[in-house]
This record gives C-alpha cells, sequence and structure tokens, in this order.
C-alpha cells in the first residue's frame, strides 16, 4: 500500500466577480441620486414662520433684488417664462414651481411670476423663504 499524499489545491478568491458587482452598484448609486440646482445668487430671502421645506424635484425660479429673472442658471424675460416653465414641466414628473425671490423684491413683480408660472401649468405654485427662528 502506498500512501498518497494529497494534491494541493489552489485556495486563492476570485474577487473578479466582487469587483464587477462594487461597479455595478456605485453606477446604480450614483444614477438614483438627485442633486439640487441651486443658482449662485445673494439673496436675502424673506421670512416666515409657517415655512415647510419644498421638494428637490421642484423648478426653481429665482428673482433677484434687481427684478431679473432667471430659470435654470440663464436669464429670462418676464414674457418667457410662461413658455419655458410649460416646456421644463411638461417633462417633469412632479408639476411644482418654486420661486425663489430676495426679500428686497416688490409684491408686483412677485406676483407677475408666479402668475406666469401657474399660468404654464403648475399645480403649485411656493415661494421660497427662510423660516424664521422664534422672532418677534
Amino acid at each position: 500500500m502506498r500512501y498518497n499524499e494529497p494534491v494541493e489545491t489552489d485556495a486563492s478568491i476570485d474577487i473578479g466577480p466582487l469587483i464587477d458587482i462594487v461597479f455595478i452598484l456605485l453606477i446604480f448609486f450614483m444614477v438614483t441620486t438627485t442633486f439640487v440646482k441651486d443658482m449662485k445668487l445673494e439673496l436675502e430671502r424673506p421670512k416666515a414662520s409657517s415655512a415647510v421645506t419644498a421638494s428637490s424635484k421642484a423648478i426653481r425660479l429665482f428673482i433677484d433684488r434687481d427684478g431679473a429673472t432667471y430659470l435654470d442658471g440663464e436669464a429670462v424675460r418676464l414674457w418667457l417664462i410662461q413658455s419655458k416653465l410649460r416646456d421644463l414641466l411638461s417633462t417633469s414628473t412632479d408639476k411644482v414651481v418654486l420661486v425663489v425671490t430676495d426679500d428686497g423684491v416688490p409684491a408686483g413683480k412677485l406676483v407677475e411670476v408666479v402668475d406666469q408660472a401657474r399660468l404654464s401649468g403648475a399645480e403649485s405654485v411656493g415661494v421660497a423663504t427662510e423660516k424664521e427662528a422664534g422672532g418677534n
């Protein structure tokens, strides 16, 4: 009788499939992450004690202290707001528009912009404020 030595088997682990799965998960999380686009305007937002957090999927329309309006980072005239918003709302699942305005913007200008947003087909139009923290 001969003594048979056990044949050594390769005990390494193939990490190729593991790397594939990690990259697939990385791509999945990158695609599903939503980014909030906020312009780099210096705005002093009006204060409100009844403020609630806005949806991150809302289309943002900006009004600076000079009364200029911005949509998607580019200046837009008042009479073009309705058509540009209609195009954006047609591809959006949430038909919500958020007007981000400076504290010094006249009420008439704000009403005109909100009116144009409503006429474009938005289901909900809100005005972004800075939540007041127990003010007098």
